[in-house]
């Protein structure tokens, strides 16, 4: 028999759906089928999978220690010739911006996948996951029923912020928030051209897998998708020579689609600086051989959070900003970019 004490961590998802991480290997059917001869049972009682487990709740599992290990995946037998916790989710050095006990908002360096695309990969995903083992907010038996997840993403080559769920309940709602649109995410990009004053821009975009490319329409078509873009500028530089001009932007992103702003930017004629997929190589060249600038100069700067309920309520209109990565600042001072908000300082 094992029992389990609903942590802070795991408390407000549904007792199936923890029973379903836990046991990993056993059946959804078997599963329900031991909490109806109480082979399962929650706080002593009997109980149906559908009930939402609280903090300090208990779970009974009357099973033999043999099943269990096989259900679980872990124990001696299990664990042979499998990673060890260490190689499953190595240390890096996080740039940590905000931590509570429900959410993590991480600075991610350009060149770090925020989730892996192959098994053999390591993310952003697991890195945080290492960060909380060694940090003590999460320990091997948590991960058995609730995994930490990020809950945006960014490409790969694009720094920023990216924010994790540390529990179940700040999964939950910076996922709902993600997915409402209702935190207002800010880019900084430097690109080509001078634009001198903000607007919104839409079209639609269509994806090509095969190319792991997407291309900007201004009428739809089949399987397009919709796209808003809001952009402001925040400086310039330029040397005299019209096609040597440089404009900073403030993005914010109306719509979050695949490659949005790098394509919709360089659809109007305005590339991101250093972009090998939608911009100009001529350039790229420049920016590589001068500022050691080797991707896309886009950074997730700055996000606001909206009135928000439960766990999150403390965060309630709270803005968080992740500073410049270096190349971005070779770049600003190299080129002579100043920031209109230095030049004229709000109140």
């Amino acid at each position: 028999m094992r029992e389990l004490e609903v942590t802070s961590l795991q408390a407000g998802q549904r007792l199936d759906k923890l029973l379903g991480k836990y046991l990993k290997e056993a059946s959804g059917s078997f599963l329900h089928k031991m909490l109806r001869k109480k082979n399962i049972t929650l706080n002593g009682r009997r109980a149906d999978g559908s009930e939402k487990v609280e903090e300090g709740d208990l779970i009974r599992i009357f099973f033999a220690e043999e099943t269990l290990e096989k259900f679980t995946g872990i124990g001696p037998k299990a664990e042979q010739g499998g990673k060890s916790l260490p190689e499953r989710y190595p240390a890096a050095a996080l740039d940590i911006l905000y931590e509570d006990e429900n959410i993590l908002l991480v600075n991610k360096p350009a060149g770090m996948l925020t989730q892996k695309a192959h098994d053999e990969d390591f993310s952003l995903n697991e890195y945080a996951i290492g960060y909380l083992l060694r940090s003590g907010a999460l320990s091997e038996e948590d991960l058995l029923s609730f995994r930490p997840s990020v809950c945006n993403r960014l490409d790969r080559n694009t720094s920023g912020i990216v924010a994790v769920g540390k529990s179940v309940a700040g999964l939950q709602e910076l996922s709902k928030l993600f997915h409402d649109r209702t935190v207002h995410k800010f880019y900084r990009t430097i690109v080509l051209g001078h634009i001198e004053k903000g607007r919104t821009i839409e079209g639609y975009l269509v994806k090509d897998r095969d190319e792991n490319r997407v291309r900007i329409l201004k009428e739809p078509v089949p399987e397009s998708q919709q796209i808003r873009t809001r952009y402001t500028p925040l400086g310039w530089a330029s040397d005299g020579n019209p096609g040597h001009d440089l404009t900073m932007l403030e993005i914010e992103l109306i719509t979050g689609r695949s490659h949005q702003i790098r394509a919709h930017l360089s659809s109007i004629g305005h590339a991101v600086a250093g972009d090998p997929k939608y911009g100009i190589r001529m350039r790229n060249d420049y920016f590589r051989r001068e500022y050691q600038v080797r991707r896309q100069l886009l950074h997730a700067d700055q996000i606001t959070f909206p009135a928000a309920e439960g766990c999150l309520e403390h965060l309630s209109g709270r803005t968080f900003r992740a500073p410049l990565p270096d190349d971005f600042r070779r770049v600003m001072e190299g080129e002579k970019i100043r920031e209109i908000c230095e030049m004229h300082p709000s109140d």
